[in-house]
């Protein structure tokens, strides 16, 4: 393990750093006097801000030092989660994000409304504001506080918490959903860059040999595809859960599906989303591959999660490490920031704004930003509790794939189902979500049986299906002129069909889409051994 310590030269840039992002907060949210534009920058945003503030809010710091510790841990199987996400990303891009754009929405349970009724939003909202709490925010500040306290062992762990609270906290109220996308695009390269600059060191290494890679891995670690019965990604759990995942993540969640809205049109949004697919490929060589390189490096980590931090202090130089560091550090803050914007959002938009009493949008635009301190308080209570878990990746997919199931189910089944009607819909919500709480406290905390988590999602998207189709066979279909602009029908792709033919192939996000597939398989067929 190496010495975790700053020189001057990297405290300096970090505080330079700090600084730098607050003062952006301040600089773009002085001017904000409404809640759209504090929420959702005036719907203003171009592609490329798209496409990072989508990579960032899921992505960040957390899964930064989460896959970077899968691949030592356990090899390249956690890849799976991001191939996956690229054609999510591409099914969302092509069939479903129209839908939210068109119907000029402010959050995603606002759309369930339109293609439902309120309950199913009020249910949607309130269940999004809890996960965004106790998964989302709290995970960002406990990676965030990992960092700190690997760099400042002698303060404890709470503390680093708080810090994390606070500094995210402010900007998000200072800035607003634009200085979030801003910054989360400077974090982006920075840490991309960071992630290239390491993997190159550590090949070389290896002399820069492909063997040495497969030679590292761990046990069945060279595959996409590992045995049945693999504890941490079993190859059928790409089919029973780590696609319903990815489904939940970029078309349910509204704290990821927010930079989409913000976007300046339709045609920007789906540019944003195939752009956040390419960007999930590079992962598996600028992440993944330093950590399994990492085992010829150091003979054993304690915690996984601490390789990436490891890799900097060894193989990055004095002042750019620093400046790395504070990188990650803001980009787990970005994750915390849409987390807090997003939450405070939704209550607004789906709680406030839907009251008989009327409120003007300077009174809207303060309650957000006293909910952004509410709910940083909240997150930064829930988050010593991670310390339970082996490990970042494993609280958050097992705890989403037991218990966001109906959530997937319900949106996923409006869109393409006419037959769907609202008493489904709420009762998949009410039944499904609390049986799959159920469920994740039983297995992953307390233990008391052993269901693979991926297969506990399968069995939860098949209990929600269940319950969806059978509650909407029960009652009368909904009336077919409610449904226009809220269902996909076959008129929607031929209208759409008329409207690229007068754009080039760059332009036109279909040719666009089936390049990405392409791409896409032709990295992840060889290593399907």
């Amino acid at each position: 393990m190496p010495d975790f310590e700053l020189e001057a030269l990297d405290l300096a840039v970090m505080a330079v750093y700090v600084v730098f992002i607050i003062g952006l907060g301040w600089y773009v949210g002085r001017k904000k006097e409404d809640s759209e534009g504090f929420f959702l920058a005036g719907r203003g945003m171009l592609w490329p801000l798209v496409g990072f503030g989508l990579i960032a809010s899921q992505f960040s710091g957390t899964q930064y030092l989460g896959l970077a510790g899968a691949g030592y841990d356990e090899g390249i199987a956690v890849w799976n989660y991001e191939w996956i996400a690229t054609l999510v990303l591409v099914a969302f891009a092509l069939l479903i994000l129209p839908f939210y754009l068109q119907s000029k929405v402010s959050t995603v349970p606002e759309f369930l409304e339109k293609r439902y009724d309120r309950r199913s939003r009020y249910a949607f909202s309130g269940f999004t504001v809890f996960t965004g709490m106790f998964i989302d925010s709290a995970g960002a500040m406990f990676a965030g506080a990992l960092v700190m306290q690997v760099l400042f062992p002698e303060q404890p762990l709470m503390l680093h918490i708080i810090l994390i609270a606070l500094i995210g906290g402010v900007y998000v109220i200072l800035g607003g959903l634009q200085a979030v996308m801003i910054t989360d695009t400077i974090q982006g390269i920075l840490l991309f860059g960071a992630g290239g600059a390491i993997f190159l060191s550590v090949f070389g290494e290896f002399g820069f040999q492909w063997s040495a890679l497969p030679e590292l891995a761990p046990e069945d670690g060279w595959t996409l595809t590992p045995p049945a019965d693999d504890d941490f990604l079993p190859w059928p759990g790409i089919f029973t859960g780590a696609i319903w995942l990815s489904f939940y993540v970029w078309v349910s969640n509204h704290i990821i599906v927010q930079k989409v809205l913000a976007a300046k049109s339709i045609d920007h949004g789906r540019w944003g989303a195939l752009f956040a697919g390419l960007m999930q490929l590079p992962l598996l060589v600028l992440l993944i591959f330093p950590g399994v390189l990492a085992r010829g490096v150091y003979e054993d980590i304690p915690d996984g999660d601490l390789v990436w931090p490891s890799l900097v202090f060894d193989f990055l130089p004095v002042g750019i490490r620093g400046l790395i560091i504070v990188a990650l550090l803001a980009a787990i803050m970005s994750t915390l920031d849409s987390v807090l914007n997003g939450a405070s959002s939704l209550v607004v938009n789906d709680f406030i704004k839907t009251r008989q009493r009327q409120f003007t949008e300077r009174q809207l635009l303060m309650i957000g930003r006293v909910l952004v301190g509410v709910f940083m308080v909240l997150a930064a209570a829930w988050a010593p509790v991670i310390t339970t878990f082996a490990g970042i990746v494993e609280y958050f997919q097992s705890f989403l794939g037991y218990v966001t199931m109906p959530l997937v189910v319900v949106l996923v089944g409006g869109l393409f189902w006419p037959r769907a009607n609202d008493r489904a819909a709420f009762w998949t919500f009410v039944i499904g979500c609390p049986i799959g709480i159920v469920a994740f406290m039983t297995g992953e905390v307390l233990e008391l049986h052993e269901l693979q988590f991926l297969y506990g999602t399968g069995l939860m998207v098949l209990l929600s299906i269940g319950l969806y189709v059978g509650l909407s066979l029960t009652a009368p279909a909904p009336r077919r002129e409610d449904l226009e602009g809220v269902v996909w029908t076959r008129e929607t792709w031929q209208r759409e069909t008329r409207e690229l033919q007068d754009k080039p192939w760059y332009a036109n996000y279909r040719y666009l889409a089936i390049g990405l597939v392409v791409v896409t398989l032709a990295a992840v067929i060889p290593l399907l051994n």
